[in-house]
């Protein structure tokens, strides 16, 4: 399983990538949404997990980007402006359940993407 991690707060998405290649899963990240496109262009990931604010390309608009290049790719969305009211809405937008506030708790984190893992095909190329 090969999952790709965007968010622009630098430490944490360093440190969070750390902790999740700690439990044997492939890892790269990113706190660039243009790297994210441009790595997508070459090699598909299973999973990506994007944070929704963003300067310049938020985390729904990068979605959409990457499912372009490849369509098989998982998404999970963190966000530090979390509500009841703003889950409904990312996931109506993101047609997605898995839709975390920050902090997040790790080991939800990791459920969720074991979750989604078991429906992936390997991160394969898309062409």
């Amino acid at each position: 399983m090969k999952v790709l991690l965007v968010d622009d707060e630098i430490e944490f998405v360093s440190a969070l990538a750390e902790r999740i290649m700690l439990r044997d899963i492939e890892v790269e990240w990113t706190a660039k949404p243009e790297e994210a496109i441009e790595r997508t262009k070459n090699d598909c990931f299973d999973i990506a997990i994007l944070d929704i604010k963003m300067p310049r390309v938020g985390g729904f608009d990068l979605k959409k980007r990457l499912e372009k290049q490849c369509p098989e790719m998982k998404f999970i969305f963190l966000t530090g402006h979390g509500s009841e009211e703003a889950f409904q809405t990312g996931t109506t937008e993101t047609g997605s359940e898995f839709y975390l506030v920050k902090p997040v708790r790790f080991e939800t984190l990791l459920e969720k993407i074991r979750a989604i893992g078991t429906t992936c095909t390997g991160g394969k190329n898309h062409g």
